[in-house]
């Protein structure tokens, strides 16, 4: 018994480190992703909102293309290394990444290859290509030769349970990145006073500039872990030999469920990208520019700000697959089940405090990084909600995963993409602008309805449980959102939240409040004790709140 209640501790343990390394560097990318948005924003001028939705239309297919290029081979080699590394058989492993590798290179070149010679036809805004948007297409298409090699890199350390690596190189990729955007933006933009265009081309060729960063980093990580890992490897068991077609057939086995499930969140925005225009202007009398404007307001405008809490369910997800897969390889189907509650646990735990903080503060953080508007304030609000649903779809699917249970989470996307597209007309009918937002929610529901119920049933999760903690945790969330919004409200006399300095002071005195506020109700009620476990009481006593 005291050694079942170890292993549950050691696995919490390092799900919880895994979970802080990739939040550092999911977060700190976000925040650096958003935070350039300031400047950028201020320096395209009256042209903000259409550069940005030239971005939002190129990132959506640039993602897609991503998930093609690496096939889903990043995250099915996490979880296959961690499989055999579970097992001692830690040469096998090394072999998957080798040959993982090989196969990341060739299908790099022939999807940059494929999305560059596509462009004029996926640069469709519902009604004609535009040129402009196939250029800056293009410049996305650079990057996709060198994304592949530095996502199945950062999948090998995730498949050790090794998360820092991927979350530095996510952090110095992001750094790079910005650097470029913001350099380019502001010598064509400002000093050479060119086009909106070539400067929007410049911020998307920042995607491949950040990437060869990345790849180095991951070189120097590999480097320098490397007798540390060949004596894993000669310490294997060796018992099992596999053959280079046959670990081919694995890869591609458990890569293709990686690639549809992936892109699940990404499918959404594609309905939503090629629909919206032709469907808002039968019931809108607006001019294309207008149209594509209020496109860009919660396509990238708003989605730029909720996916920095996005990314929290991002980096919980890639943790808990190589953990819940390792569980899965020997059968532990206790340490399953506890698992699961852990990663449901600390997910609500973050995230519902994070969305209705971000829907607390919209309209000041808004003003922050776009200038005041009342209607992307809108947007905002009900996006940050809306990144819940997005949110826990992402972890669970990867639970699914993590399980071998790819096929079924197929099933559920597909049902909820049907969902998503039948609602997407009515809705924008009823709601306009936010009718997509309401889809989306729609769909995922049904989808987070669905696998919650498949994972009480088929792997004994202790839904009861979890269901009281997200009541608890959903009460202190609607008590510090009202706390939040009383001195948001008080001090909006004194500060006004539709200038930029004052609303930034706005916000932070906001955040303070929220988290002080979330934090104590939580700590002194115990339930951040009861979730993160043996690591709660290192935080607080590092903060001086235990003894």
């Amino acid at each position: 018994m005291k050694r079942d209640n170890l292993e549950e501790n050691n696995t919490q343990n390092t799900f919880i480190t895994g979970s802080a390394w990739m939040t550092f560097g999911s977060i700190a990318s976000r925040i650096l992703g958003a935070l350039y948005i300031i400047p950028w924003y201020a320096w395209m001028g009256h042209y903000g909102n259409i550069a940005n939705a030239l971005t939002a239309r190129s990132y959506n297919i640039y993602s897609i293309f991503i998930l093609i290029s690496t096939a889903g081979i990043p995250g099915a080699i996490a979880k296959q290394v961690a499989k055999y590394n579970a097992i001692n058989e830690y040469g096998v492993g090394r072999k998957l990444f080798h040959r993982g590798l090989s196969l990341m290179i060739i299908l790099g070149v022939l999807s940059a290859a494929v999305m560059y010679l596509a462009a004029p036809v996926l640069a469709s805004n519902g009604s004609q290509s535009d040129p402009n948007q196939i250029a800056v297409m293009r410049s996305l298409s650079y990057a996709i030769l060198l994304i592949p090699v530095l996502s199945i890199m950062r999948g090998y350390f995730q498949g050790y349970a090794d998360m820092m690596p991927s979350a530095f190189s996510q952090f110095i990729e992001q750094l790079a990145r910005v650097i470029w955007m913001l350099a380019t933006a502001f010598i064509i933009m400002q000093m050479q006073h060119g086009s909106y265009v070539n400067a929007v081309i410049q911020s998307n060729l920042a995607a491949a500039v950040g990437a060869i960063f990345g790849i180095l980093i991951l070189a120097w990580f590999l480097l320098s872990r490397k007798a540390e890992m060949d004596q894993l490897v000669e310490n294997s068991n060796n018992e099992i030999e596999v053959s280079t077609s046959s670990l081919f057939v694995e890869i591609i086995e458990q890569a293709i469920p990686f690639i549809i499930i992936d892109a699940g969140i990404q499918l959404f925005y594609l309905i939503d990208q090629y629909t919206f225009h032709p469907m808002i202007a039968k019931f809108v009398l607006a001019s294309s520019d207008t149209i594509e404007g209020w496109y860009a307001l919660f396509s990238l405008n708003a989605n730029k700000l909720i996916m920095i809490i996005i990314s929290l369910a991002s980096a919980m997800a890639v943790t808990a697959i190589p953990l819940l897969s390792a569980a899965h390889a020997t059968k532990n189907y206790r340490s399953i089940a506890k698992q699961i509650g852990s990663i449901l646990d600390l997910f609500l735990f973050v995230m519902i405090p994070a969305a209705f903080g971000m829907a607390a503060i919209a309209q000041p953080i808004y003003t922050v990084f776009y200038g005041p508007d009342i209607l992307g304030t809108d947007v905002l609000y009900l996006s940050a909600f809306t990144a819940i649903s997005l949110g826990l779809f992402t972890v669970l699917m990867a639970i699914l995963q993590g399980l071998s249970e790819n096929f079924l989470a197929i099933k559920y996307l597909i049902l909820g993409l049907v969902i998503k597209g039948i609602m997407q007309f009515p809705m924008i009918y009823l709601f306009r602008i936010y009718g997509p937002l309401i889809s989306t929610n729609l769909g995922m529901l049904v989808i987070i309805a669905l696998t919650i119920k498949h994972l009480e049933l088929g792997f004994n999760f202790n839904l009861n449980r979890t269901s009281r903690r997200f009541i608890g945790i959903t009460v202190f969330s609607i008590i510090m959102f009202l706390a939040v919004e009383l001195v948001t409200k008080l001090a909006g006399n004194f500060l006004s939240p539709e200038h930029r300095v004052s609303a930034f002071i706005l916000v932070m005195v906001a955040v303070l409040v929220g988290v002080l506020v979330y934090g104590f109700l939580t700590i002194k009620t115990g339930l951040f004790q009861k979730i993160l476990g043996n690591k709660a009481d290192r935080i607080l006593l590092k903060l001086h709140l235990k003894r």
